[in-house]
C-alpha cells in the first residue's frame, strides 16, 4: 500500500491505525514529517519513503537521519521533487547532472530536460541519506534495496525468473 501523508497531524496515524489489519504492508511515501510522526508510522510495521521532498529542511534532515535502516526506502518522485541548490540536503550531493533549459533541448541521455526530476537522480537521495547517516552508500542502497524487495513481496529468484522470461519473449517475438 502506497500512503501519502501531508499536514495531517494526528488523523492520519489514526486512520492507519483502524485500517491497518486490511493491507499486509506499506510505504508512506514522499515523507516530510516529523522524527515523532516517523517513529510512530515506523512503529506500525510500515516503511518510510524519502526523496527530494523529504530533504527541504534541516528538520528533515534530522528526521530523515533517525528513519531505521529497515524500513528505508529511497525515492525520486520524478518528475518532481528534486532536491534543489537551496535545500541543506544539497551540499551532500556527490553526483551531478547538466540540464539543458532551452526551448528546444537537444537532450542525450546525460542531460536532464529543465532540473526535471529523473529516476537516475535516485543516487543524489542515496548520497544525502549516507551523508546524514554517516554511512557508505553501499549499506545504504542493499538496506532499500533489501525493504524494496520485502514490500513488493519479491526475491532475487523472482526477478531472475522475470527477467529470463523477458529474454526468451524477446528472442521469439516476431
Amino acid at each position: 500500500m502506497y500512503l501519502h501523508e501531508r499536514n495531517t497531524n494526528s488523523d492520519f496515524c489514526k486512520l492507519v491505525k483502524d485500517n491497518r489489519s486490511k493491507f499486509s504492508t506499506g510505504v508512506v511515501h514522499s515523507f516530510t514529517g516529523s522524527i515523532e510522526l516517523m517513529k510512530e508510522i515506523v512503529g506500525m510495521d510500515l516503511y518510510i519513503g524519502i526523496n527530494g521532498c523529504s530533504l527541504k529542511t534541516q528538520e528533515n534532515l534530522s528526521m530523515a537521519k533517525e528513519v531505521p535502516l529497515d524500513r528505508l526506502l529511497i525515492e525520486t518522485d520524478a518528475p518532481f521533487c528534486t532536491i534543489r541548490p537551496s535545500f541543506p540536503s544539497y551540499k551532500l550531493v556527490k553526483t551531478h547532472f547538466k540540464s539543458f533549459k532551452g526551448k528546444k533541448a537537444k537532450l542525450d541521455e546525460n542531460t536532464l530536460y529543465r532540473d526535471r526530476n529523473e529516476p537516475c537522480t535516485i543516487v543524489q537521495v542515496l548520497e544525502v541519506i549516507a551523508g546524514i547517516k554517516e554511512l557508505a552508500t553501499e549499506v545504504v542502497a542493499k538496506a532499500a534495496w533489501e525493504n524494496s524487495l520485502k514490500l513488493f513481496n519479491l526475491s532475487l529468484i523472482h526477478i531472475c525468473r522475470c527477467r529470463r522470461i523477458e529474454r526468451c519473449r524477446s528472442r521469439w517475438s516476431p
